[in-house]
């Protein structure tokens, strides 16, 4: 490896260092990367006067003198698109270097299938957002991009969803259409990464990230790094079959656990007791439009309705027993719940709990901590903008 490559990826580390972790000294910077000292001050030297790294002041006291902490420079003109898919809706955003709004979010209803304009309306979508921000291409270090269904992120592919003609690489297609770098990966993946560098999951080795949403999907965080398996498929939790009922899944199989946990399933459930006259304070909503939303049905939830306590205890009870197979296969030492389900927060814990106790070996169970995500529908978002970090070029 020659000179210049070898600055150039530590350069690339430090910058993702500083990402993760804010405010940083030089010494702190030597271990991280295990760089000698006089290599990393050099190097961090360059990148103040690119205007990437800024001075912050006096690091913490560790009983000796206190060095110097630095962080990136919020206001270097270089920032991240980032992008959240799920069935129903994508959500966009531009964040600065310090993970600042630098534009405010937006959402579009997009029902994901298999019509073929189903890419132009995303791209067009995506080109309309960033023209309207006044933030030039060049200015774009690039774009990340979390979606549901089978993605293969090093081949650029989701195999589910967003199928392009030929089977051809759907980021590299969108690369073109957009003039950036674009990357996609799993939604739960992104979640679990965020987790993992921004929440609940930071400086763990073993942990479990289960994606609440209009799926139920698992993103897997093995010694400190996101596991993919033999072809980058790993972590389709919501196809474990144990669902009692005869309903065929969107995968074409019979009794997996998506069936009886997703939101889409919830609100249909909800809908149906409505109309068959149970009482509910989502009533009013659904009677005037004959709809029902994601949100709602949530912050119902959140609120205490009786109906949506109910529904989604249920489903929690079901997920709890598939997180019981998951503790006996991994042994994690964490598991989060997040995604845009994680917004009812409490409620999701006790059925969970109470399946643990009744399917999971106590003994087990006993060294996995279980917590509610406090990034919860952020944390999609944050893990597309974790993967333009990952991958591009910081020129």
């Amino acid at each position: 490896m020659t000179v210049i490559k070898k600055h150039h990826l530590l350069r690339k580390d430090l910058i993702k260092h500083f990402y993760y972790n804010k405010s940083l000294s030089l010494t702190e910077l030597s271990k991280l990367t295990h760089k000698s000292l006089p290599l990393v001050t050099n190097t961090v030297s360059n990148l103040i006067d690119e205007g990437y790294v800024l001075e912050h002041g006096l690091a913490p006291s560790t009983g000796g003198r206190r060095g110097l902490a630095f962080l990136l420079n919020g206001q270097k003109q270089r920032y991240i698109v980032a992008v959240a898919v799920d069935q129903m809706v994508t959500q966009v955003v531009i964040y600065d270097l310090l993970n600042n709004i630098k534009m405010e979010p937006e959402k579009k209803e997009l029902v994901l299938s298999d019509t073929p304009s189903l890419i132009d309306t995303f791209t067009e979508f995506l080109k309309d957002y960033i023209s309207r921000s006044g933030i030039s291409i060049h200015q774009i270090l690039g774009m990340g991009i979390g979606m549901p269904g089978f993605v293969n992120a090093e081949q650029g592919v989701n195999h589910t969803f967003f199928k392009t003609k030929g089977g051809e690489n759907l980021a590299k297609h969108l690369s073109e259409q957009l003039g950036l770098p674009v990357f996609i990966d799993n939604d739960s993946s992104l979640i679990a990464l965020a987790e993992l560098k921004f929440g609940a999951g930071k400086n763990l080795k073993d942990v479990l990230v289960v994606n609440v949403g209009w799926g139920t999907g698992l993103g897997m965080i093995v010694n400190g790094s996101l596991f993919r398996g033999h072809s980058g498929y790993a972590g389709e939790f919501s196809h474990i079959p144990l669902s009692q009922s005869n309903k065929i899944c969107s995968c074409g199989k019979r009794g997996c656990l998506e069936v009886d946990t997703s939101l889409l399933v919830l609100l249909e459930r909800a809908k149906s007791e409505m109309d068959s006259g149970a009482s509910s304070s989502m009533e009013q909503v659904y009677k005037k439009t004959g709809t029902l939303s994601g949100d709602h049905f949530l912050n119902a939830a959140r609120s205490g309705d009786p109906l949506a306590v109910s529904i989604l205890s249920d489903a929690a009870f079901l997920i709890g027993k598939g997180m019981s197979t998951l503790i006996h296969i991994m042994n994690p030492k964490l598991i989060v719940l997040s995604g845009r389900g994680a917004i009812a927060g409490k409620i999701l814990m006790a059925p969970i709990q109470q399946a643990i106790n009744e399917f999971c070996i106590p003994w087990l169970a006993e060294q996995t901590e279980i917590q509610v995500s406090t990034l919860a529908s952020d944390s999609e978002l944050l893990g597309a903008a974790t993967l333009v970090m990952e991958n591009c070029n910081f020129n």
